[in-house]
């Protein structure tokens, strides 16, 4: 099977499967789901969407955050991974959004990248999922799960170079939606440890027994 078959297929797939997808975090607007993103770093969304109500409700803005120190904001966060670096993140990047862009989030790429606690991958979360644009976020999810369907090549060895990949093959209008099938596939079937290959409706085009295919 050519590539680009192969990514016909998967991308049929996932278009039959999951018409209409998004990200499963909670925000209520695009602020809130800049906090959730860089919160929901190496963290399950479930355990992000028990923690933000109270912390958006005390902190609903950037001005709201800004005005408080990293101690206020752990208090709310404590029960996330590295709660204290995240907690000093959010309230520097709030200030960063007050001071440099009047307290709204930038749609802009490199604009976002200066946001303290903001890498690329957020940056791609935030332009796909609030703006619409054809970013394409490379989490561990989708890098596992390019690999292991034969989307990427084994050379393809970092987030960035999978990025680039994906975005060769994948219409424009798909890449947003691209993002959130792979990784939800790599959330709830093709998992990490025990793969659930047999609810999988893949398996005809897995190279399960490729070398480079990550799947044990």
């Amino acid at each position: 099977m050519k590539k680009q078959e192969r990514y016909d297929a998967v991308l049929a797939y996932f278009q039959q499967q999951m018409p209409e997808v998004s990200t499963e975090l909670e925000f209520g607007s695009v602020y809130q789901l800049l906090v959730a993103v860089i919160l929901s770093a190496q963290c399950t969304d479930k355990r992000i969407n028990q923690v933000t109500p109270l912390l958006f409700s005390r902190f609903p803005d950037a001005q709201a955050m800004a005005a408080v120190e990293a101690d206020d904001v752990y208090e709310y966060i404590k029960s996330v991974s590295y709660p204290h670096a995240k907690a000093r993140h959010l309230v520097e990047m709030s200030r960063s959004l007050v001071n440099n862009f009047g307290g709204e989030v930038p749609s802009d790429m490199a604009q976002l990248l200066t946001l303290p606690g903001v890498g690329r991958k957020t940056a791609n979360v935030i332009q796909a999922v609030a703006f619409g644009r054809a970013t394409m976020a490379v989490d561990t999810h989708v890098y596992r799960v390019s690999h292991r369907l034969g989307l990427v090549t084994k050379s393809d060895n970092t987030p960035y170079k999978v990025e680039q990949a994906l975005m060769r093959h994948i219409p424009n209008d798909l890449i947003p939606l691209a993002h959130h099938w792979l990784l939800l596939h790599g959330r709830y079937v093709c998992t990490s440890q025990k793969p659930k290959c047999q609810k999988c409706g893949l398996q005809n085009v897995c190279p399960k027994l490729l070398e480079g295919s990550k799947l044990e």
